[in-house]
């Protein structure tokens, strides 16, 4: 067992976020956890890896280790990125910390035995863990994660840098249990598809809360639903949850009507009056007591729904005429030319820092471009949905946040709905409009600052990582909004789900700033990018086919013939120059830039090494023709 939760509760002031939450994590179990934001997920989860039971019990073996990401790391401004990798109280990581610091002293004062030995001991406990195979692990993980300077400080690194380190140090270091907090947030598509890979080969157990479907549904077999305060385990992953939870509404629906059907007949007996009043009826007025008292705490099931608002759109609507962005001598975008359609719904996909979110500012006219021109119609009224909350004071109260923008708003069907009902569609009951936006949880604020872009009534609408945040349920009532949106959409997404949803066009950003359209889909772009790969690698093998079967050449020269003498020393030297580099690479520990240096000599030497055996090879066949003829 990995551990065991029962009852488990939490509540601040008068709110109940959760409580009777019980289930048990075994040995390779998969748990994701889902449900609307603010019904506590990172709470359960910070209360997990923080043995905080909150009235109920947690179990939890003492040989355990666990291993927690939140979704903001604490980390140490002045350790570099490979001293934050090695945090934790594992014996691994302590007897990393030791070795570091003996180098240190050793270093420091070479002439002291006693830190030489210290050292050499050290060093052998090292070989017998296989520490320094967990050092060449941290370096490839985040090298994947877009981390290539091992030595810059954290405090220098940007707020997704910091959390992609965070979670190399998690994967790194070894645990029973991983426990990870929207652990794709800010990653491109392409290292949200190697992180699914990673966990679905990680031995160890798993507690996730995440909201992209595509990633839960692979990773995850199991699945923990917190839904109006209760908690509802399922076994499976999302699309079976989905199936679960349908089936456990119709029961609970059908279970609610019988009820109420019984209440409705027992108040109809005890409005009678007489017969209540007779002793032998007393049981049953005790029993219609308990009943009137189920019946009240049955609560209501919180729909998400958005109405599409009417805003009217003319002919022109943004026209961009060679658009480009060039920072610090950089090329973000490149002579791009596009004329926006009026029911267009557009996904943008590049890697991290290929100016999507650039891209977007142009749009929305937050950036001037580089150089080229834009054209932006006189109806067009732009929502602009950024990355980050837009909340200049935090103490302002949730209804007059949206009170700011609109008070109230037509839908496409003629509907006027006031600041207050929207709210409430949005899940901010009445006594939540009234709470400063300050205390809302993280997921709470993204919902809230949704709901005032829609108040906005745009009728372009820009979503830049949409996903971040939000809680599935909202991604989907998002989703189906779209589907009715009378207007155009543009939306930079990782999430692999959304964008297959939502997306009829895909715009990818290219490493050299150009932008490339696609039409379809994201598995449709996925299909058309390996369906090019494939042609490409089929030409390629066809040309290497051609090259095989071209005449050998019959004769050689004499550079050729002096080369094949010498060429057998050259390759000597070349093969005792790896293995040599490899021996000094072994032996220099701790020291992470002469380790940089030296691995990159030996991939220099490697690299040398396999041309000169590929010339021998074709020298030998040469001089073989030659005697033959």
């Amino acid at each position: 067992m990995i551990l065991s939760a029962e009852n488990l509760s939490f509540s601040y002031g008068a709110r109940t976020l959760f409580e009777g939450v019980t289930f048990n994590v075994e040995e390779g179990d998969k748990y994701g956890i889902i449900g609307v934001n603010g019904t506590g997920k990172s709470t359960l989860l910070k209360m997990i890896a923080t043995h905080d039971a909150g009235g109920g019990t947690l179990t939890i073996p003492g040989n355990i280790v666990m291993e927690y990401l939140p979704q903001d790391p604490p980390y140490e401004a002045e350790a570099t990125v490979l001293e934050q990798i090695f945090k934790g109280d594992s014996p691994l990581m302590q007897l990393l910390r030791t070795y570091e610091l003996a180098v240190e002293n050793a270093t420091a004062n070479p002439d002291s035995q006693k830190l030489q030995k210290n050292l050499l001991d050290l060093q052998q406990k090292m070989d017998t863990q296989f520490a320094w195979q967990l050092e060449s692990e941290a370096k490839a993980v985040l090298t994947q994660l877009g981390i290539t300077n091992l030595n810059q400080k954290m405090g220098e690194l940007s707020g997704g840098q910091r959390k992609r380190v965070a979670l190399a140090g998690v994967l790194v270091r070894p645990s029973d249990l991983l426990i990870l907090d929207e652990p794709t947030n800010h990653m491109d598509n392409a290292t949200v598809a190697w992180l699914e890979a990673q966990l679905l080969k990680r031995k160890g157990a798993l507690l996730m809360v995440t909201h992209d479907r595509y990633f839960f549904d692979r990773v995850v077999n199991r699945t923990l639903e917190i839904d109006m305060g209760k908690g509802y385990v399922y076994v499976g992953n999302y699309s079976l949850f989905l199936e679960k939870r349908e089936e456990r509404r119709v029961a609970e629906a059908g279970a609610q009507q019988r009820l109420r059907n019984i209440y409705r007949r027992e108040l109809k007996w005890i409005s009678r009056g007489a017969e209540a009043r007779r002793t032998k009826a007393k049981d049953r007025v005790e029993r219609f007591a308990h009943i009137k008292e189920e019946v009240e705490s049955i609560k209501s099931e919180n729909t998400l729904e958005m109405s599409s608002v009417k805003s009217r759109l003319g002919k022109t609507i943004i026209e961009l005429e060679n658009i480009g962005h060039v920072w610090d001598g950089k090329s973000y975008i490149k002579n791009f030319d596009y004329i926006l359609l009026r029911n267009d719904r557009i996904g943008i996909v590049g890697p991290n820092g290929a100016g999507k979110s650039t891209l977007m500012d142009i749009i929305s006219g937050r950036l001037k471009p580089t150089y080229g021109s834009m054209k932006v119609g006189t109806t067009v009224k732009v929502g602009y949905f950024s990355q980050h909350n837009e909340f200049e004071d935090s103490n302002m109260r949730v209804l007059e946040y949206i009170k700011e923008v609109n008070n109230y708003i037509d839908t496409a069907d003629g509907t006027r709905i006031s600041a207050a009902q929207m709210l409430e569609t949005f899940l901010f009951p009445p006594d939540l409009q009234w709470v400063p936006v300050s205390k809302l949880s993280g997921g709470e604020k993204r919902r809230l600052y949704l709901l005032r872009v829609l108040m906005s009534a745009p009728n372009i609408l820009l979503l830049d990582e949409p996903t971040n945040d939000l809680d599935i349920p909202t991604l989907s009532v998002l989703e189906d909004y779209l589907d009715k949106f009378q207007g155009a959409v543009i939306a930079v997404s990782h999430d692999r789900y959304f964008l297959d949803r939502f997306a009829q066009k895909i715009f990818s950003l290219e490493e050299d700033g150009s932008v490339v359209p696609h039409n379809g889909n994201y598995t449709d772009y996925i299909e058309e990018l390996e369906e090019n790969t494939s042609v490409k690698a089929e030409a390629k093998t066809q040309t290497t086919t051609e090259v095989k079967a071209a005449p050998k050449k019959k004769s050689m020269t004499y550079g050729e013939r002096l080369e094949l003498d010498n060429i057998d020393q050259e390759i000597a030297r070349t093969e005792a120059e790896v293995k040599m580099l490899g021996l000094e690479i072994n032996k220099c520990g701790s020291d992470f830039v002469k380790l940089n240096e030296l691995t990159k000599a030996q991939n220099d030497a490697q690299e040398r090494l396999d041309k000169l055996v590929d010339r021998w090879a074709y020298l030998s066949e040469l001089a073989e023709a030659c005697e033959e003829n």
